[in-house]
């Protein structure tokens, strides 16, 4: 096989796979993304465009491993009971639908931004579900605070969420630097998230009144729970302090299993495994794409209309990944992307540039983000969100928030 065909091939094999991958989100391939993905990995090797051993060195497997650290620790919060009873916690101190709303919004910005945004979601939403059935609330505004502050919160740390995670990995960053940068950018978007939401749902909260119905108070382990707060807290120390990320949550993934004394099956079987083989796949699919170097053809002829300053290069860099996000996913978009980075005349807020427009951007519809996907599909069973319920407050939350967010980011850099 000449490069010529290999190039075709490996192209062919990236575009069959992205359209898998959004079959499932599109009803038009009943193919999870994490066979649509492993599917495309088994092709590039299969039909020569890579080698096993190329194919394995493709693999970041630092986001594997930091990914994998944080779920053992969220998984541990949750047998701990902490989810449980900081939902509960939040509606008896709340006492109103609207403080409910705000308090929803800052407890899910604040956990995503620690411990991963789709494990967020999937762990808090049937509580949420719970609490707010258990108020008579109506549901919807609560979801969708849910989702959206998780994404929104998300984008103030290198561990929020894997696409982070991965811009981390390549741009070297310290987590420290990062934050500085990105915290503010997190809370003037759950500030405006919270406004947009507010006013729109103004005549359904001010027509509801939280009744508590009387239950079981959630029982916690404490001496779990203080354990695994006691190791993120010494991970977060090591993550200020520059050591690797990856290494610094397994340690304190390993530091709690050793300790906690729990069946390691009954952890293991919370952690998102899915979308572990989901990233390791994609990986190795978008490296195939990358040897083909048309990646780099397409950004020489974007290049001019990105411009040459910093400011305009912000700017258009903001839509762009935004509009890329939404059409190609986050992931691949930033794995793809990334490549350009060193390229722009200031590298270091390019990636903050990106890492807030492809986050915000999950928020502008339903299909945006795994997380909005997850709380929806969590509380089918309650609720039928459809595409404008979401996409009518969505918009203009993720037009406003990219907005101010670029805006800060070019002020403070």
């Amino acid at each position: 096989m000449n490069s010529a065909e290999k190039e075709i091939l490996a192209i062919a094999i990236f575009v069959f796979t992205y359209v898998l991958i959004s079959g499932r989100r599109l009803k038009i391939l009943p193919l999870y993304r994490p066979a649509a993905a492993l599917l495309g990995t088994v092709l590039m090797v299969a039909l020569g465009v890579m080698t096993p051993q190329q194919a394995y060195a493709a693999v970041d497997y630092d986001t594997i491993v930091l990914l994998l650290g944080m779920s053992i620790i969220s998984a541990y919060l949750y047998l701990a009971g902490f989810f449980d009873w900081t939902a509960d916690w939040v509606l008896k101190v709340a006492k109103t639908p609207q403080r409910l709303l705000i308090y929803l919004i800052l407890t899910s910005g604040t956990l995503a931004a620690l411990l991963v945004n789709d494990t967020i979601c999937f762990m808090l939403t049937p509580v949420v579900v719970a609490v707010v059935v258990r108020g008579n609330l109506p549901l919807l505004p609560y979801l969708l605070a849910l989702a959206m502050s998780a994404n929104i919160g998300s984008v103030a740390t290198l561990v929020g969420n894997p696409q982070n995670m991965i811009i981390g990995h390549m741009s070297k960053m310290r987590f420290l630097e990062f934050s500085m940068s990105l915290a503010p950018v997190a809370l003037v978007g759950l500030a405006i998230e919270c406004i947009v939401l507010s006013i729109g749902f103004r005549k359904t909260l001010r027509s509801a009144q939280i009744q508590i119905t009387e239950t079981a108070p959630k029982q916690v382990e404490r001496k779990l729970l203080w354990l695994t707060f006691s190791a993120l807290a010494l991970v977060f120390a090591g993550f200020v302090a520059g050591l690797n990320l990856a290494w610094t949550a397994l340690s304190g993934a390993a530091l709690v299993m050793v300790f906690a004394r729990k069946d390691t099956h009954q952890v293991l079987k919370l952690v998102d495994w899915h979308l572990l083989l989901f990233f390791a796949g994609l990986f190795v699919v978008v490296e195939g794409l990358n040897s083909t170097g048309l990646p780099d053809e397409i950004y020489k002829h974007l290049r001019g209309v990105f411009g040459s300053t910093a400011t305009v290069q912000a700017l258009n860099l903001t839509w762009f990944a935004a509009l890329g996000s939404n059409i190609f996913s986050n992931v691949p978009f930033v794995l793809v992307a990334g490549k350009w980075i060193p390229e722009f005349a200031d590298p270091e807020l390019m990636w903050k540039i990106m890492a807030m427009a492809t986050t915000f951007a999950g928020n502008l519809t339903i299909l945006g983000s795994v997380a909005n996907i997850i709380v929806v599909e969590s509380a089918r069973g309650h609720i039928e969100v459809g595409f404008w319920d979401y996409a009518k407050y969505g918009i203009p939350v993720t037009l406003l928030s990219t907005s101010a967010g670029v805006a800060i980011l070019l002020l403070i850099g």
